[in-house]
């Protein structure tokens, strides 16, 4: 997990094992609020870790602001739709 920002890359943490909600909240908590500045945006899947209680509340009592990705759709991943011939 990190985080990115123009300048660089924020708040990495290597983990060996499974994401959870449980692990997720605590790299919030513990790693990634403390980095965030108000005005910061978090843009997250919809990874249901992602979407634990508190997960919201840690990353905006940080003044930042949370975006949740559109759910996937293999109709807009290129890549899975296959290659498109020019004939």
């Amino acid at each position: 997990m990190t985080g990115l920002r123009a300048s660089g890359v924020i708040a990495p943490m290597v983990l060996d094992g499974p994401m959870t909600g449980e692990v997720f909240r605590a790299y919030v908590e513990q790693v990634l609020a403390p980095e965030l500045s108000p005005g910061d945006v978090v843009v997250l899947d919809n990874l249901a870790a992602h979407k634990v209680a508190g997960v919201r509340e840690m990353i905006q009592a940080a003044g930042a602001g949370l975006l949740f990705l559109p759910a996937y759709s293999p109709d807009l991943n290129p890549i899975e739709i296959g290659p498109t011939w020019n004939l």
